[in-house]
């Protein structure tokens, strides 16, 4: 390595690839790495910006990203190729969940992070489950992108278990629901709209908030999903059809605020809970929950799980198959019924009371 002068602050070194770099070091400022190649006219230019103070202040709270933290490793990793790729819902929810641990962990050196610390901090989120499992997920992430930057030689996460918790997720709109939203969102309405978007083509709110005329070729909604890439053409239902012919929808979009601006999927999320409420429907009637009901009616229309996902978009059968999960037991046991009435060669009576009350007399 060729000898050379640099003032003070400014050296050189061999990292763990082998390849000289350049860089600045001064108190109460980030170490800086030189861009352009020492003895070049480039490289004089960004010498006198780091000396003049111009190249690389200090960002407000720096103190939160010292080398080796916590902290330092989230900013990498929202930096990287792997998080930037990310779809900006994804970011966002990624983001909700890693911004909380950074706020109570961001000092703390990640060499030592070690599993007993990972099991006791899931372990205080146990009344919580949902939310402790999240975070264990995200550790996960952050924890195998430290080993591949090697920021650590192993991984704390592993043999971590995610705490058991029974959920049915999202709830799936029962039919009474539905019918009693109908019955308050008259057609024309925005609400009734939005419940025929979401009903009809069994899409998330993030889709949905963007549909419009210019979606609709031959008869069909088609779409991208912004959270997995899936394109899809939807033929629209008759009746998703009949509202929106009976709603004006002159912006670019059908669904917009008041004020004609498209929404946000977080404020299309927070005005829908509000037309719920004024429909007299319980909290737990959410969008999402109509995308499953959707899936639900498909499975009782009798459809396959791929006829199922060529609507909703799913990748995993599995999945489709926890949407459908809510499908009405009521149908299928009385159809089971009726088929094991049918195989013994007995009448299939419209009234089943009649048939209970003439087995009583008997």
């Amino acid at each position: 390595m060729k000898i050379r002068m640099f003032p003070k602050g400014v050296s050189q070194y061999r990292d763990q690839h082998g390849k000289v770099r350049t860089r600045g070091r001064r108190k109460g400022w980030p170490t800086y790495y030189f861009r352009s190649e020492p003895g070049t006219e480039a490289f004089e230019i960004e010498l006198r910006s780091w000396i003049g103070g111009l190249a690389q202040r200090p960002e407000v709270g720096i103190d939160r990203t010292r080398p080796g933290s916590v902290a330092a490793l989230v900013v990498s990793y929202y930096r990287s190729a792997e998080f930037l790729t990310l779809t900006d819902s994804t970011k966002a929810t990624y983001k909700g969940i890693i911004e909380r641990f950074r706020e109570e962990h961001g000092d703390k050196p990640i060499a030592l992070l070690k599993r007993e610390h990972i099991r006791g901090i899931i372990a205080k989120r146990a009344n919580t489950p949902a939310a402790a499992n999240n975070l264990l997920r995200m550790l996960r992430i952050l924890m195998r992108f430290a080993v591949n930057e090697n920021l650590r030689a192993d991984d704390p996460t592993i043999g971590v278990r995610s705490i058991r918790h029974h959920t049915d997720g999202f709830h799936s709109w029962s039919e009474d629901e539905i019918a009693a939203f109908e019955a308050f969102h008259p057609p024309g309405t925005r609400a009734r709209l939005a419940l025929a978007l979401l009903l009809h083509t069994g899409q998330r709110r993030g889709d949905v908030i963007q549909m419009g005329r210019q979606n609709i070729r031959h008869g069909r909604i088609a779409l991208r999903q912004q959270k997995t890439r899936v394109s899809l053409e939807i033929p629209i239902h008759p009746e998703l059809a009949r509202i929106i012919a009976a709603t004006p929808t002159d912006n670019l979009t059908f669904l917009v605020t008041k004020g004609g601006k498209p929404f946000s999927a977080a404020g299309f999320g927070n005005w829908f809970r509000e037309v719920c409420e004024k429909a007299g429907l319980p909290k737990h009637c959410s969008a999402h929950g109509l995308r499953k009901a959707a899936a639900r009616r498909l499975a009782e229309a009798r459809c396959t799980p791929h006829q199922i996902a060529a609507i909703t978009g799913h990748k995993s059968l599995r999945e489709i198959e926890r949407y459908t999960a809510a499908a009405s037991q009521l149908l299928l046991a009385d159809e089971a019924v009726r088929a094991l009435s049918g195989s013994n060669g007995e009448q299939n009576l419209a009234n089943p009371d009649e048939r209970l009350a003439k087995t009583v007399d008997k």
